[in-house]
């Protein structure tokens, strides 16, 4: 069984106690460190050079994102999943353009967050579904259509329309009701399925687009002017 080696960066002591005592739970997990502040986050980052490192928004003095931009300078292998409280769309853009490779929210369910920490440790991008939602709705919007929103710093990667051909009629219509920032519940509630079996469609159509997260389906069925994407 391989350990996933894990810092945690957030000013607040009892967070970081309650949050280093549940994952310690998991037999696959290692808390190596934690850290109050960016600066001595960093420091401890490039000391034990962990797998994933979770890191708040909002930290007095080093901030957030600026702590990100140093760790992806310094420890470009390692993942950074932004742990937050902060529900503001425009930082999910700031930290997923700055190299963070995950954004949760803070009242996460442990066994959630225990999923989305070996996900991030296998090279995915880990988003909260509403914070999803919120993206797609902001990208959605008049202003941020076409070339703005080709310019993202999320722009999808890999995917083409010649990828679209090669989904299932119900993948599609998973793509597009992720497009509409659906969650996996109510996509299953839509298509009268298990959300186990939603679950299972957004896997293969990550593979098929080879793509990394929802927000990547999301983004790249609203830049496809096709039709059929709609």
């Amino acid at each position: 069984m391989t350990t996933i080696r894990i810092l945690l960066i957030d000013d607040h002591t009892l967070f970081r106690s309650g949050v280093r005592a549940l994952l310690q739970r998991q037999p696959d997990f290692e808390v190596v460190d934690d850290a109050a502040d960016g600066i001595e986050g960093v420091k401890r980052a490039k000391q034990h050079r962990p797998d994933v490192v979770l890191l708040d928004l909002n930290m007095p003095g080093l901030s957030g994102i600026e702590t990100l931009q140093l760790l992806k300078q310094d420890l470009p292998d390692t993942a950074v999943v932004m742990l937050t409280v902060s529900e503001d769309v425009d930082e999910l853009e700031k930290a997923l353009g700055e190299g963070a490779c995950g954004y949760l929210l803070k009242n996460i369910e442990a066994e959630t967050l225990s999923s989305a920490i070996r996900r991030a440790a296998a090279g995915e991008a880990v988003v909260a579904e509403d914070m999803t939602a919120r993206l797609v709705e902001k990208l959605r919007s008049p202003a941020r259509t076409g070339a703005s929103a080709r310019s993202s710093d999320q722009a999808v990667p890999g995917a083409s329309r010649g990828e679209w051909a090669a989904l299932t009629p119900r993948e599609r219509d998973i793509v597009r009701s992720l497009s509409r920032g659906a969650s996996n519940k109510d996509i299953a509630r839509e298509l009268d399925v298990a959300e186990s079996t939603v679950k299972i469609h957004v896997r293969n159509v990550l593979r098929k687009l080879k793509l990394s997260s929802r927000v990547q389906i999301a983004i790249y069925a609203l830049e496809q002017d096709a039709g059929e994407v709609r």
